[in-house]
């Protein structure tokens, strides 16, 4: 997995948990302020589409995860 692909999965993951907490009506309802948090991951994917900087991005490559683009293609014979 690459690093696009886990940013990818924790930007949606952490969306749908903060809605889950933040939505009166979720089971989970915790608190409407919550939803700062679903805007705050918005904001973030925003920025980093201009700026090209994601911090969860730059913690997964200094943990080893290996970025976008450098898995080998598959054989095809």
């Amino acid at each position: 997995m690459t690093t696009e692909r886990l940013v990818r999965i924790a930007a949606g993951a952490f969306v749908l948990a903060s809605l889950a907490l933040g939505v009166e009506a979720s089971p989970l309802y915790l608190s409407k302020h919550a939803l700062w948090f679903t805007a705050f991951v918005g904001a973030n994917l925003f920025q980093s589409g201009f700026t090209r900087f994601c911090p969860l991005e730059s913690l997964l490559l200094r943990f080893g995860v290996p970025a976008t683009g450098t898995r080998k293609a598959p054989c095809c014979g």
